[in-house]
Order: C-alpha cells, then sequence, then structure tokens
C-alpha cells in the first residue's frame, strides 16, 4: 500500500479516536503516523500567536517580495517572526539560480495544476503535467492523463 493510502487510512482512524472526549493520552496509532515532532511544532507556533512573544518558526506565507524571482502570491516556507498579529517573514537571501529556477518550474506546475483542478479541462490537465518537474514527457503526460481520465469515469 503506499504511505499516502496508508496516512489517510491512520488520518481515519485517529478522528474516529478523537471524537472520545475521554481520551486524555496520545494515540499510540499517532506513532504510525509519522511526523515526528510535528504536535510540539504546531503547539508552539500557536502559543507564539496567542502570547504575541516573537518567537521564529517556519511557516508558510504569501511570498510577498521574500524571496526574489517568485509571484507575490506565491506561498513559500520560511522562519518568521510570530506575534499576536500574525507571521512576518524574516528577511532571506536570494535562492541560488538552480534553486529558484527549480522552485520557479514548481510555482508554475502548481498554478497549472490548480487550474486544471478548477477547469476539468484536458488540455489543461495535460499542460499541468507537462511542467511537472518530474513528467515533463508528451507520452508520459497522455498515459497519466489517460489513467486518471479512467478512475473519474469508473
Amino acid at each position: 500500500m503506499p504511505r499516502a493510502e496508508t496516512v489517510a487510512e491512520i488520518e481515519r482512524e485517529l478522528l474516529q479516536l478523537y471524537r472520545d472526549p475521554g481520551l486524555t493520552e496520545k494515540p499510540a496509532l499517532l506513532e504510525r503516523r509519522g511526523g515526528a515532532f510535528y504536535s510540539e511544532a504546531a503547539l508552539g507556533l500557536v502559543a507564539s500567536l496567542v502570547s504575541g512573544d516573537g518567537a521564529v518558526h517556519e511557516v508558510d506565507v504569501h511570498n510577498e517580495g521574500t524571496l526574489a524571482g517568485l509571484a507575490d502570491d506565491d506561498v513559500v516556507e520560511v522562519p518568521a517572526r510570530v506575534t499576536q498579529a500574525g507571521a512576518e517573514p524574516l528577511e532571506q537571501p536570494p535562492l541560488a539560480p538552480e534553486l529558484l529556477g527549480l522552485t520557479q518550474h514548481v510555482a508554475a506546475y502548481e498554478r497549472l495544476a490548480l487550474q486544471a483542478a478548477l477547469s476539468r479541462d484536458p488540455v489543461d490537465v495535460k499542460k499541468a503535467l507537462l511542467a511537472h518537474p518530474l513528467i515533463g514527457q508528451y507520452a508520459t503526460a497522455e498515459q497519466l492523463l489517460e489513467r486518471m481520465t479512467a478512475e473519474v469515469l469508473a
């Protein structure tokens, strides 16, 4: 079973467990979920939002000029000072050219994938698949589109 399916199943089971108001201990099932220390990071972030302590956390924010070469509305994960007002990204050095190129490539794919999801147009889907850094080949994109179409129609 692919990891994504395993995690999805664990998430379903965890949500069932969390419905129990008597649950007072961390479910053992959570150990199989992965993402060690995620809960500690999430609690730290929430604590900073509530207390306004200004601690630095890695967060996802709109770029808004944080990383040169990306659109302002691209979402980036960067260190940010977190207060009750929200997250203020810390200044970042420019990305190395090879990293900037890959980041722009992935951002373009994400925009195309969103358009494809909204339009459900096979041409948009193919454009997104062709833009994906790990696909990028017409024959592969065609095969994936055919498989996706077959799954949706099944």
